[in-house]
C-alpha cells in the first residue's frame, strides 16, 4: 500500500473545492493501492472566525500554529510516497513546505481549480493581504512533479512554468447526486435556482436584471431561491437567501425547476470550472450558464442546456424552460447524460488513479471498480 499526504487547508467535508477535487477519489485509491491521509489547517474552532472580520490577534495566533503543523508534516514526509498540495500548503505568501518537498525530491502534485494567482483576498482578511504573494502559484507550478488543473484556461496557464501538466475537470458523484425518484412539486409554480456561497454571492447579483424581467412576466408562476448565504435578502424577487448545510444540499437543489450560473467575463471567471451548473446537471436540473470559460465547453446550447450572455438572451431561454416542462425533462436528461460521460467521478477515476501509480513508480493496471 502506497501512502499519500494530501495537503489542503480544511478538514474533509468543509470544502467544496475539496470535496468535488479529491475527497470523493480517496475511497477509490485506497481500493487499488493508495492510502490518502489529509492534513488541513483551519479548525472547527479557527473556523468561526477566520472568515469574518476583526479577530486580529486571533487569526495571527492561527497563522503561527499553521506553520507549525507544516513544519510536523515536513518532519515525517519521508513515510509518504507521494504529497498532493491543493491550491497552497500555507494561506499566506510563505512557500517554505513546497520547496522543501522540491528540494527533498519527494513526488508532488499541485492541484488547482481556480485563478489564484490573481490577488483575491477576502474583505474580513484585507489587514493582511500583505502577507500574500502574486507570484506563488508560478512558483509552485513550477516545482511540482506534476500538475493537475480543473481547465484548459488553468492549464495555459500553468503550462508557461512546468511542462508537466493535465487537465483534471471538477467532478461530481454521480451515485450520490442523483435526481429526485419522485418530486413533489407544485406544477403551477416554477423554481428558478441559484447555489453558491458567501465568498460568491456577487456572482447571482449578475443575474438581478434578467430575473427582474422574468419576474415580471410570470409573477407568481416563478419563485427564486438563492443557496449559500442565509442573509442574502432582495424583496422585490421575493428572495430571502438560505445557508448552505451538507445535510440539505440535494434537497435544496432537487426543488430547483431550473439552475442558473450567470459569471462575469473577467479572468478570475474564467478560472472557474463550472461546478455550480454540472451539480444541477447531475441532478437533470436544467441549466443555464454565462459562456465564459470552461461553461462553453459543458453546455452545447440548446441540447443539454443554455448558454446566455445578454439579459433579453436570458429572459427568451428561461422563458422557454418555464412555459415548457418536456423541453425542461428533455433538456435535463441529457445534461446529466453529459456529466455521466465526461465530468463525473467513474469517468474520471482511472485517469486519476493512473497519475499516482506513475508518480510513484506503480505499474499501471487495470483499476477495481470505485
Amino acid at each position: 500500500m502506497k501512502k499519500v499526504l494530501i495537503v489542503a487547508a480544511h478538514r474533509r467535508d468543509r470544502s467544496p473545492n475539496q470535496r468535488f477535487r479529491f475527497e470523493q477519489y480517496t475511497d477509490f485509491l485506497a481500493q487499488n493501492g493508495f492510502q490518502c491521509e489529509l492534513s488541513s489547517l483551519i479548525s472547527p474552532e479557527e473556523d468561526k472566525f477566520f472568515y469574518k472580520p476583526g479577530h486580529y490577534l486571533a487569526k495571527a495566533r492561527t497563522i503561527w500554529r499553521h506553520y507549525r503543523v507544516r513544519r510536523r508534516d515536513l518532519a515525517r514526509i519521508g513515510q509518504y510516497d507521494l504529497v498532493m498540495v491543493v491550491r497552497e500548503a500555507m494561506l499566506t505568501g510563505s512557500t517554505f513546505f513546497e520547496q522543501a518537498l522540491h528540494r527533498k525530491g519527494i513526488p508532488a502534485i499541485y492541484d488547482f481549480d481556480d485563478s489564484i494567482w490573481l490577488q483575491n483576498v477576502s474583505a474580513a482578511n484585507r489587514r493582511f493581504a500583505f502577507l500574500k504573494d502574486p507570484d506563488k502559484t508560478r512558483k509552485l507550478i513550477g516545482w511540482a512533479s506534476l500538475v493537475f488543473a480543473g481547465n484548459e484556461y488553468l492549464a495555459d496557464y500553468a503550462r508557461q512554468f512546468n511542462d508537466r501538466v493535465v487537465i483534471i475537470p471538477t467532478t461530481i458523484d454521480t451515485n450520490h447526486y442523483r435526481p429526485a425518484p419522485s418530486p413533489l412539486r407544485d406544477d403551477s409554480v416554477v423554481t428558478l435556482g441559484w447555489s453558491g456561497s458567501i465568498s460568491t454571492i456577487q456572482h447571482f447579483e449578475h443575474a438581478i436584471p434578467f430575473l427582474r424581467e422574468v419576474k415580471a412576466r410570470y409573477g407568481d408562476r416563478i419563485r427564486i431561491k438563492v443557496i449559500g448565504d442565509g442573509n442574502y435578502r432582495l424583496p422585490e424577487l421575493g428572495i430571502t437567501g438560505l445557508p448552505w448545510r451538507m445535510e440539505d444540499e440535494l434537497d435544496q437543489l432537487r426543488s430547483f425547476d431550473i439552475g442558473i450560473m450567470p459569471l462575469p467575463d473577467d479572468e478570475w471567471a474564467m478560472g472557474k470550472c463550472g461546478l455550480k451548473g454540472l451539480q444541477y446537471m447531475a441532478l437533470e436540473i436544467p441549466t443555464l450558464m454565462s459562456p465564459v470559460g470552461v461553461n462553453a465547453q459543458i453546455i452545447q446550447d440548446g441540447a443539454n442546456g443554455f448558454l446566455a450572455t445578454e439579459v433579453s438572451e436570458w429572459v427568451d431561454k428561461i422563458g422557454r424552460l418555464i412555459e415548457d416542462a418536456s423541453l425542461r425533462k428533455q433538456m435535463g436528461a441529457a445534461a446529466r447524460q453529459t456529466v455521466l460521460d465526461h465530468y463525473s467521478v467513474h469517468a474520471q477515476q482511472a485517469r486519476y488513479l493512473q497519475y499516482f501509480q506513475q508518480l510513484t513508480g506503480v505499474p499501471v493496471k487495470a483499476a477495481q471498480a470505485g
